[in-house]
């Protein structure tokens, strides 16, 4: 079962760096007023981060609540370290708070959609949108390519879904075949902890959200049942992506809204992360008997604000980070987080079907925000009514441009000589027709 699994989630993540870049270029090059692209990337962050404290703080308490990390009476010396683990544990300690941020610029232009680092590739799509859209009518035909390109890209994706009945099923029976469910009994407790107070998150917090836009949760749940099948398969949100932003345009949201928000809020905006690394880190403190008073506990809550941000598009990304808190910490031993790596595989399922439905409303919020979200047509597309399609959002097109040879000479190139339509309909005469007529 691994082979159809594995198979089919690599197919999809061959598509997320291009559908990402493309878009978001797309978006950014065919608005009129950048500054509108930049409010909305500053409302996103904004929005994000509020998110992340809201999730963290949930944890925070919820663990603080039930305590199930009390009575374990681990010693950090003693804990066996395997080779796996022991990786993600040194990468952790190696890395820096403040490294995803200097992270963000590649070294190479190639190399993000080589490895598939999201955040590297929406960096060098916004600042070639940016360029795109400063080039006005001379960069028309190249954005018109980016819009056929981009139809390229959902056909493809379009093929490889009509796959992912077969690859979920491989995924999840490789994951139940492998790890069994014996792995579950002795960690439980933490499991139970961290699906309610993910499901108090989506419920309480996002339902909230969406009751401020006068939108149900549950009926955008629905909406989305497939992209959270797929989640559930193959435990990572990475192939719901463009799904999600397929939906969500369909929905009425504006196309460089979509662009911007989703593929960014995969990288900041990750709530399941959050409320995983504030259960995790007060579990293994409890479990190893170090006492963390409410001041330590505010300060691992802003170290996380910044670590978790770090988990995006890195494999074992939710340990590294995690890692990366005990470590700027310095208070809670790194070694134990031995203590619920065995029961990491159940959590990954429930921590991307949030960071999913966050980036959904999250979408939505922004757009209610920038006052272009048609809250009638979205309610109505959630409840699975029939609309129609959505009027194209891209105002720049090559057949609207009316003289691209000014801008070419303006940025150094020779302009075809310019040719009069009514010069070339009259008939032509020559020089001894024009002597003959002067002389008259």
């Amino acid at each position: 079962m691994e082979p159809i699994g594995t198979t089919f989630v690599n197919a999809m993540k061959m598509l997320i760096g291009p559908i990402v870049f493309l878009t978001i270029v797309g978006g950014i090059a065919s608005v009129a007023d950048l500054k509108k692209v930049g409010m909305t990337g500053l409302k996103a962050l904004t929005y994000f981060q509020i998110g992340t404290i809201c999730a963290l703080a949930i944890g925070l308490v919820a663990i603080n609540v039930f305590r199930l990390g009390d009575g374990v009476n681990a010693h950090a010396s003693a804990i066996k370290t395997s080779d796996a683990a022991a990786k993600l544990i040194d990468a952790g300690q190696h890395e820096e708070w403040w490294q995803f941020i200097t992270n963000i610029i590649p070294t190479s232009i190639v190399q993000p959609f080589v490895v598939g680092d999201i955040l590297q590739i929406i960096f060098i799509a916004v600042v070639f949108g940016i360029a795109l859209n400063a080039l006005g009518k001379v960069g028309a035909p190249v954005l018109d390519g980016v819009q056929r390109l981009t139809g390229v890209m959902f056909k493809i994706l379009g093929f490889i879904m009509k796959a992912a009945p077969l690859g979920a099923f491989g995924a999840m029976a490789f994951a139940v075949g492998r790890y069994g469910v014996s792995s579950l009994t002795s960690m439980g407790g933490l499991i139970v902890l961290f699906y309610a107070t993910s499901i108090v998150f989506v419920v309480v917090v996002l339902g909230s959200v969406m009751a401020f836009l006068k939108l149900n949760i549950f009926s955008m749940i629905r909406h989305f049942k497939e992209e959270y099948m797929l989640i559930l398969g193959t435990s990572t949100a990475e192939p719901a992506l463009p799904g999600l932003m397929r939906k969500l345009e369909n929905a009425g949201v504006k196309k460089e809204t979509v662009g911007l928000v989703v593929p960014t809020g995969y990288s900041f905006n990750l709530d399941g992360a959050a409320i995983y690394l504030s259960l995790a880190a007060l579990y293994i403190a409890q479990a190893t008997n170090t006492h963390l008073s409410i001041g330590q506990q505010l300060g691992l809550l802003a170290v996380m604000l910044l670590t978790s941000k770090g988990a995006a598009g890195v494999a074992g990304g939710g340990f590294i980070a995690l890692t990366a808190t005990l470590a700027t910490i310095g208070t809670i031993p790194a070694a134990g987080i031995m203590l619920i790596f065995g029961i990491d595989k159940f959590m990954s399922e429930c921590r991307a079907l949030v960071n999913f439905t966050g980036n959904a409303v999250a979408t939505l919020f922004i757009a209610w925000w920038d006052r272009t979200l048609d809250a009638d047509r979205v309610r109505r597309v959630f409840a699975g009514e029939a609309v129609e399609p959505a009027p194209s959002q891209d105002p720049i097109h090559v057949d609207d441009v009316a003289d691209i040879d000014d801008d070419l000479v303006e940025y150094g190139h020779h302009s075809p000589k310019q040719l009069d339509p009514a010069a070339d309909a009259a008939p032509k005469h020559s020089a001894d027709d024009v002597d003959l007529a002067q002389s008259r």
